[in-house]
């Protein structure tokens, strides 16, 4: 992993120079050094003490996986980072997934050893009949409290082709999809962020959010991949960030547009507090212009950069102005639209984006899908959707964000993104149509109804539907205009807030949803 010689090469020159700072505590580089090696003696006694060991995925090469499944987002970085430098495979698991998705990725991949402090997961575990090991963070720091540093080995720079990360995707659709990473994938991705997001020796970066999600976790390890400070936090406190950010120098933040939103909002009430703050990063979903707009009212000296990447592929390229729809390829990736018999299509045309980058996993985890992530030939996909024109990479969405209606492909996420300015929620989907094959409707979450639970109907706060209609045609080409509006008080969503399309659709299927 590329952070191990960064972290060790600091450490010897800058020893007091912050690594990770978070609720929780902090370290500094000579600090998270030397506590890799009892960290590591410890993990590895919990594994060799285990009498039936699960057997780990054999994309790992036999090396045993660690899982964190914690609050803590320091916890959490320390342990990741503190593994980094030893044969270990390291996995972060978002404990608020449902429990069920909890168990199935740790019984089907081979995850050895879970620290984490949920009784519900230990017991489950068990009942599962899997035979690792569950540890409280608390129990965990108190073993590695109890082992003698010189007894254990140093931390080193690892062979480039052993594997050391299990991440998963998202499971916004199914349940989540694990994936290996191998040092010199990330020694790859990081070159290429490196290159274009600035996170420079010396720079304190803010990653607020689960270390479980790729985005956060990533800015932990390219934070300290190239000498940064990484400033994590469990979640965004719009009340306190603002005092954060000024007293700990930070000018450079990463997290997901939903957090941008609300740190425009809090800059708006306290804009002293973010006069320092030089550079935002964002990523993990659509970038809406309104949040851009609103960032450079409150902050004009600072900068929005809004990336396009995979987890399983690497970054692929950025936008820095607009919605964060067009993108700007990287040097370094090839990108083609292709159709689904895998030929390359027409510029202008919507196809799926398949990407050729030297960080990209070899596939998915044996078990936990039967996708095919990437080809012989190098080139892999996610099943984004998207069209080339003029050299640049226009998104529009996933497979299950493109309806076919009357013979036009149309992007649900453009069909949302014409109603940005709404207080209220929406989400496009497809629904079968005798005629057409499907049309085109917009399901809505009033911003004034009454917050029931997921998947109910609202009482009161909906929307006029002539209103809606007239506002769709000033800003949409007649076949993206919705057919139908409907109305939820809750859409469903995924524990990390993306709106679940298809899940949308049948509430809507079910009549659970009121029609305008």
């Amino acid at each position: 992993m590329p952070i191990t010689a960064t972290i060790l090469e600091v450490a010897g020159v800058d020893p007091d120079r912050l690594a990770i700072v978070g609720g929780d505590g902090q370290l500094t580089y000579s600090q998270l050094a030397e506590s890799s090696q009892t960290m590591f003696a410890a993990v590895d006694a919990l594994h060799h003490a285990q009498s039936d060991s699960p057997i780990p995925a054999p994309e790992t090469h036999g090396i045993p996986i660690t899982a964190v499944s914690l609050t803590s987002a320091f916890e959490t970085s320390r342990i990741i980072a503190g593994l980094a430098g030893f044969r270990a495979v390291s996995a972060t698991i978002d404990p608020r997934w449902p429990l069920s998705h909890q168990v199935g990725v740790i019984t089907t991949t081979g995850i050895g050893l879970v620290i984490s402090d949920s009784t519900h997961l230990a017991e489950a575990l068990a009942a599962a009949g899997w035979t690792g090991t569950v540890i409280t963070a608390a129990d965990f720091q108190a073993r590695e409290a109890a082992i003698d540093p010189a007894d254990t080995a140093s931390p080193s720079v690892r062979e480039p082709d052993e594997p050391f990360l299990m991440l998963f995707s998202s499971g916004t659709t199914s349940n989540p999809k694990a994936f290996i990473k191998t040092r010199q994938q990330y020694r790859d991705n990081v070159a290429v962020s490196s290159a274009h997001l600035e996170p420079v020796p010396g720079v304190a970066t803010l990653a607020p959010g689960p270390v479980s999600y790729s985005l956060t976790l990533y800015a932990v390890v390219e934070s300290l991949a190239t000498g940064g400070s990484v400033h994590v936090a469990d979640d965004f406190d719009p009340f306190t960030m603002g005092s954060r950010i000024a007293d700990e120098a930070i000018t450079r933040v990463v997290a997901v547009p939903a957090v941008v939103k609300a740190l425009a909002e809090a800059a708006r009430r306290t804009p002293e507090n973010f006069l320092g703050l030089d550079l935002v990063v964002t990523g993990g979903a659509n970038l809406p212009a309104s949040i851009r707009s609103a960032l450079a009212e409150v902050l004009p000296d600072a900068r929005l950069i809004s990336y396009y990447g995979a987890a399983e592929i690497g970054f692929i390229g950025d936008s820095r102005d607009g919605d964060g729809t067009w993108i700007s390829i990287y040097d370094t990736i090839d990108v083609e639209v292709r159709d689904e018999s895998g030929v390359r299509l027409p510029d202008g045309e919507i196809g799926t984006v398949w990407i050729h980058a030297a960080a990209c996993s070899d596939g998915y985890v044996i078990g936990t899908t039967d996708a095919q992530l990437r080809r012989p030939d190098g080139w892999a996909t996610v099943g984004d959707q998207g069209r080339i024109e003029n050299g640049l990479l226009q998104l529009a969405g996933r497979a299950g964000d493109i309806a076919i209606t009357g013979g036009h492909k149309v992007s649900l996420p453009e069909v949302e993104r014409a109603f940005e300015e709404f207080d209220s929620e929406v989400c496009a989907i497809a629904l079968p149509d005798d005629s057409l094959g499907n049309i085109v409707a917009l399901v809505i979450e009033p911003a004034s109804a009454g917050r029931g639970s997921e998947g109910g109907t609202p009482d009161s706060g909906a929307p006029d539907k002539a209103a809606l209609l007239d506002h769709a045609r000033a800003k949409l080409a007649p076949q993206f205009v919705p057919r139908r509006f409907y109305v939820l008080d809750r859409l469903p969503r995924t524990v990390g807030g993306k709106i679940r399309r298809h899940e949308t659709v049948d509430l809507v299927m079910s009549g659970k949803a009121q029609r305008l």
